[in-house]
């Protein structure tokens, strides 16, 4: 069993003040598969301390250097991704190739944009035609970064990657469900020669070192990705000290498909949905689809749900893996349940394990049609292979459906009538709309409205939640010039 127990702090790994043992379980088998320790206040105050004890230098650092040091991180990630995508594989049950290809390839691919997003950065700029009038963009302190389990290496390098290049030394919290990639990180920031403090690391749980961190008063930032319930409890907590949260929560994303669809609509849709083991806060659980095209809509669903094939994340292939632990697969079961009680129609998958399994966290590629909005299964993020398909007989309805939610964080839709695309892309409410497969673009920023949080993480965007602003005037911009 791999011992993980130390925790990276002021540019070493150390040993726990207080240990306190922690299994981390392999989801496709349930069988532990590694050990890490639970950080204490103590340990979480030692790696504050060395963040801000850090601090000034880091800021100081020219802009150009710290992109030579997240260049750093990238080579070394470069060198091992497999044992990253290995890592991911173990943790959390993401199947070896969409570790590799999917989850792990997060962390270049967002590093780079914000590299190109940090070329174009100015720090000190000229405010309005008042002579000496400045607009100067300055990191906003210590960081408390505290990532989930479902995308490990996406959040981590959301957060990390744009704190130091904003300047801001931080401490990373990781899901002790899934550390020991974040753990691999690490290594990977101090093989690059990160100073001292720059970065740290304690593994901890959210009633732990993340409560530590939201209310340390040598914080100045919490960013958080997580569930709405943990955001609002982090929000209160920070609230004593005031500072700065960012918030990225939770999803009940709408899939509004139209008779005109091109005829992959619904496949990718149901596809999108069950990625992940469905565990993801942007999947587009709720399928609204145009009257007319309804029955051959669940046709087609109900196959893509029958050709899904489950296995373990040791293995190649296309296909789904385990969700993350038993209590998150008891819950997706009683989601299941209840679809089953409230009367939604059943079309594929169901409550139990899948055929052929009798250990490992697996749940059947599930779809209810005939889901009536208000049905719990409609309301309450699931984060599982769950899809809910709803008729709808307009557009207005369909909107209307749509944004009946908490959330807001991204919503679909699968049309050709481009002035319909662009009506609908400013009437749902949600931070992001991807319409008819399209990614949204290199460097665009990730983020909800409403209880979805309202963080904008990715891109310029990304940087500029680490920086504050500062008004001067009277600046001498002959000096600055020299």
């Amino acid at each position: 069993m791999i011992d993980k127990r130390q925790f990276y702090i002021n540019g070493e790994w150390v040993n726990p003040a207080v240990p306190r043992d922690c299994m981390v379980i392999d989801p496709s088998t349930e069988d532990p598969c590694a050990m890490i320790s639970l950080g204490s206040a103590a340990d979480t105050d030692a790696a504050v301390a060395a963040a801000k004890a850090a601090f000034p230098g880091w800021a100081a650092t020219p802009p150009a250097k710290r992109a030579e040091y997240v260049r750093g991180i990238l080579a070394h990630y470069e060198k091992r991704d497999a044992e990253m995508a290995q890592a991911i594989a173990l943790e959390m049950g993401a199947p070896i190739d969409m570790a590799l290809n999917d989850q792990a390839a997060c962390l270049p691919w967002h590093l780079k944009n914000f590299l190109a997003a940090f070329e174009h950065m100015e720090f000190i700029r000229p405010h309005g035609t008042t002579p000496g009038a400045m607009i100067a963009l300055e990191p906003i302190g210590v960081v408390g970064l505290i990532t989930p389990w479902n995308w490990p290496m996406n959040q981590v390098t959301l957060k990390v990657i744009p704190a130091l290049l904003a300047g801001c030394p931080c401490v990373l919290k990781p899901s002790e469900e899934s550390p020991l990639s974040s753990m691999l990180f690490a290594e990977f920031c101090h093989d690059a020669g990160l100073p001292a403090g720059v970065f740290n690391l304690v593994n901890g749980d959210g009633m732990g070192v993340g409560a530590q961190l939201s209310a340390h008063p040598d914080i100045e930032m919490i960013s958080f990705t997580g569930s709405t319930r943990a955001g609002r409890a982090i929000s209160v907590a920070a609230a004593q000290t005031l500072k700065r949260v960012t918030l990225e929560l939770g999803g009940k994303g709408a899939n509004l498909v139209f008779a005109d669809c091109d005829a992959n609509a619904v496949r990718r849709g149901v596809k999108h949905m069950f990625n992940n083991s469905g565990q993801s806060c942007n999947a587009p659980s709720r399928m609204l689809v145009e009257r007319s095209y309804y029955d051959e809509a669940v046709a087609i669903a109900t196959q893509v749900a029958l050709d899904t094939k489950v296995g373990p994340a040791s293995l190649p292939g296309g296909h789904m893996g385990p969700v993350v632990n038993k209590r998150q697969w008891e819950q997706i079961q009683g989601y299941i349940q209840k679809g089953i009680d409230e009367g939604a129609r059943l079309v594929a998958g169901g409550p139990g394990l899948p055929e052929g399994f009798n250990r490992g966290f697996y749940v059947k590629p599930t779809v209810f049609a005939d889901v009536v909005p208000g049905m719990t299964i409609e309301r309450e993020e699931i984060f599982g292979p769950v899809l809910a398909m709803i008729p709808f007989d307009t557009e207005e309805e369909a909107v209307r459906i749509a944004n009946d939610t908490p959330y807001g964080l991204t919503n679909y839709v699968q049309t050709q009538d481009g002035p319909r695309r662009n009506r609908l892309a400013r009437a749902l409410r949600a931070g992001m709309v991807e319409m008819n497969g399209k990614s949204r673009g290199a460097g665009a920023p990730f983020g909800g409205v409403k209880s979805s949080g309202r963080a904008r993480e990715g891109g310029h965007w990304g940087i500029e939640e680490f920086l504050e602003v500062k008004s001067i005037s009277g600046f001498d911009v002959g000096v600055a010039a020299e």
